[in-house]
């Protein structure tokens, strides 16, 4: 697929192959509406309008993101609705009954050194804090509000932000949660320039270069 990426958006890769097929996997009813949360170029949510979805919402808090996928939605002739934004403000409009059947994320989930998450620039599309987990905590905790009775999460992220924390705060959260994917793949270069800190903080063992991605499935009832 022919996408337009301006620099700072992230480019579509491993993680977010694996978290096409899981949405592939599961299904999409007809008449679907799915929120894509972390968009960047867009390609997941308009996936999504090309396997059904009879709508798509796609958000990301960097304004090159939003043109981006802007222009890949026009080039691709898919009525994709694209919006700055993050994850509290699509739950406020969850507040006011705007709930979606399919929520998918993949947001910045990356270790990074720093405690402040930047607010420009590349970074913004993979730094999660020293242990990865900044946005990864709220968006468990903000996932039910997202969901229509009955709808569903997929998230993906790497083994190194602790899958089993993430079933267990989203099962905390009432949601029926499992792994339906996952991937090994060679450090990329963030994970590789970070390999030293990453050890010496004994979130990889020593000489590690892969990393295990997984997506989890989260269902509300």
């Amino acid at each position: 697929m022919l996408l337009l990426r301006p620099p700072g958006v992230y480019a579509p890769q491993a993680d977010t192959w694996l978290l096409r097929r899981a949405l592939q996997d599961a299904a999409l009813a007809p008449g679907a509406r799915v929120l894509d949360l972390c968009t960047g170029t867009g390609v997941l949510a308009m996936a999504a309008l090309r396997m059904g979805a009879a709508e798509a919402v796609a958000l990301d808090a960097s304004p090159r993101a939003v043109l981006a996928a802007r222009c890949n939605a026009w080039l691709h002739r898919l009525p994709l609705t694209v919006r700055r934004g993050d994850l509290a403000e699509a739950v406020a409009e969850a507040g006011d009954g705007r709930r979606f059947d399919v929520v998918l994320a993949n947001p910045p989930y990356v270790p990074s050194p720093d405690r402040e998450l930047p607010r420009r620039g590349a970074a913004m599309c993979w730094d999660g804090g020293p242990d990865g987990r900044a946005v990864l905590d709220r968006l468990c905790a903000g996932a039910p509000a997202l969901l229509a009775p009955g709808g569903t999460l997929l998230l993906v992220h790497s083994e190194l932000c602790d899958t089993d924390r993430t079933l267990d705060l989203l099962y905390g959260e009432g949601l029926e949660p499992s792994v339906v994917a996952r991937s090994t793949i060679p450090f990329g270069p963030v994970l590789r320039g970070r390999a030293a800190w990453l050890e010496a903080r004994g979130l990889i063992a020593p000489g590690q270069c892969t990393e295990e991605l997984v997506v989890i499935r989260a269902d509300r009832p």
